[in-house]
């Protein structure tokens, strides 16, 4: 009897140590759940507000934003953002994501480097692209230099690529570049050269192979957007 007495106390004296170290371990499991998650927020929070340089610009990436629309909106190049940011993969940006456009502070326009220019209008006669580069240069006195791999929509990578200026913001005079399907341009994109701002913010631009006329100069009016760059040299 008194044995059966001594195996009851001893159960019941491990059964409360068990229950004891079990709430303990749920205890101890639940604080470390709470402390990772506040500090994976705090570190979350902390590569997100993550400041740019004294005279930089933050831009938040949105949906649909591209490197070369970001940089087209601030006069500079996808190139230049995607070192300065140090992006392994220009074409892969993300919603929220912080991109530090360069102030005065780090980039001057004495380090660009000179643009290139060309020596003539190879593009077939009567296309969209031979217009812009002839009327072009009768305003300016400069031919575009890219000659290949320059169908109509290529137009805004080969102007970065010579180191042209990309705008967002038309200006007389200036090569207007419209993306694939963009304000009745078809498949190869369209150009054309601005001969007037109007006061509303859209242009008018003379243009070849627009219309059924396709080998007469036409005006018509454009309004700026997305798909539509204005170049100049």
């Amino acid at each position: 009897m008194r044995n059966d007495q001594r195996i009851w106390g001893y159960v019941k004296q491990h059964r409360a140590v068990s229950i004891m170290v079990g709430h303990g371990i749920v205890l101890f499991v639940m604080v470390m759940v709470l402390l990772n998650t506040a500090l994976g927020s705090a570190l979350v929070s902390a590569l997100a507000q993550s400041p740019c340089s004294s005279g930089d610009r933050t831009y938040v990436v949105v949906s649909g934003d591209t490197l070369s629309m970001i940089a087209a909106r601030y006069n500079t190049t996808w190139q230049t953002l995607a070192s300065y940011n140090k992006l392994a993969n220009p074409n892969l940006i993300y919603i929220d994501q912080h991109i530090c456009i360069p102030g005065h502070s780090s980039t001057t326009a004495q380090s660009q480097p000179a643009p290139l220019l060309g020596f003539a209008n190879l593009f077939p006669y009567g296309q969209c692209t031979w217009w812009a580069a002839q009327r072009y240069y009768q305003l300016h006195h400069v031919y575009v230099p890219w000659m290949t791999n320059a169908n109509a929509w290529q137009w805004t990578q080969r102007a970065y690529d010579a180191h042209w200026r990309v705008s967002t913001q038309p200006s007389a005079g200036a090569i207007i570049d419209l993306q694939p399907w963009v304000e009745g341009a078809y498949g190869l994109g369209h150009v054309a050269v601005v001969e007037r701002v109007l006061s509303n913010g859209d242009v008018i631009a003379s243009n070849m192979n627009w219309g059924i006329y396709y080998w007469k100069v036409t005006y018509v009016e454009f309004a700026p957007g997305p798909g539509v760059t204005f170049i100049t040299v």
